[in-house]
């Protein structure tokens, strides 16, 4: 728990980045609060609207990142938004973290790899990201911004609850034991890690064994770029769906409320 929350744009703004940059401004105006993080998906549309909502000094979740290329794309965002704050000699105290869904890869491969394959693709693609992400905190770029002020767009892994009832109910906390990183998971899970939980050695640095798995899935015909896109997507889709079905029920329950006050 660090006491940081996040409130998320509307889902239906997720391909239009100037309706997003207005909305995160809005919302955190709105709420005043120093500990809400703004939540934009990390879509091709919400990278520009990462960047102008981090120049203008807005928090970000950056969701909906499912590859190191787009967690590379999000962070590049980020990071340009604080470096046009320094050219302006602004705070460069803006947080942010980069949010990698994980369990949704091994769902989405289940039915087409061997069963010995199963639940691995996720975690690959995580310490892949991983290696990425400590380059980048250690390299130039960002200790030049780390000497004005700034602090890293903290790895966050998502979707960290395990779907396959085979594997274990704590296997991507096991895992993804890393510094510098955020795990976010259902109540569920973190309460059977604090029940038989191991705390294991860290995430290697360099991403492990990661190419070696991804090469394996890739010689079972896994297109793990273009799978990555497709999941970016349906998960853009689904925060709609999720969006509506919410107006929907609020829109019910008011009309039940005005209905029987009269």
């Amino acid at each position: 728990m660090d006491g940081w929350v996040s409130l998320e744009v509307s889902p239906k703004l997720a391909y239009d980045t100037s309706s997003t940059v207005a909305a995160a401004k809005a919302l955190h105006a709105r709420a005043a609060r120093t500990n809400l993080f703004i939540k934009i998906p990390g879509t091709p549309e919400g990278l520009p609207a990462i960047e102008q909502a981090v120049f203008a000094g807005v928090p970000v979740n950056v969701t909906l990142l499912f590859s190191r290329e787009q967690y590379l794309a999000s962070a590049d965002a980020y990071l340009r938004g604080l470096e046009r704050r320094l050219d302006v000699g602004q705070s460069l105290a803006v947080a942010s973290v980069a949010s990698l869904f994980i369990s949704r890869w091994d769902v989405a491969v289940a039915e087409r790899v061997p069963v010995e394959m199963h639940d691995l693709l996720g975690i690959a693609v995580a310490k892949q990201t991983y290696k990425a992400y400590r380059e980048l905190i250690d390299s130039p770029r960002f200790e030049r911004l780390a000497n004005a002020g700034a602090r890293p767009q903290r790895l966050l892994w998502a979707s960290t609850g395990t779907k396959d009832r085979a594997a274990s109910d704590v296997l991507y906390l096991t895992a993804l034991q890393a510094p510098f990183t955020i795990n976010t998971m259902p109540e569920a899970t973190l309460l059977d890690f604090a029940d038989h939980g191991v705390i294991t050695d860290s995430l290697p640095a360099d991403g492990g064994d990661a190419e070696e798995v991804l090469a394996r899935f890739a010689s079972a015909r896994v297109d793990v770029p273009a799978l990555a896109s497709q999941l970016q997507k349906q998960g853009a889709d689904a925060f709609v769906r999720s969006w509506n079905d919410l107006l929907e029920c609020i829109a019910a329950r008011s009309h039940q409320l005005m209905a029987a006050a009269r």
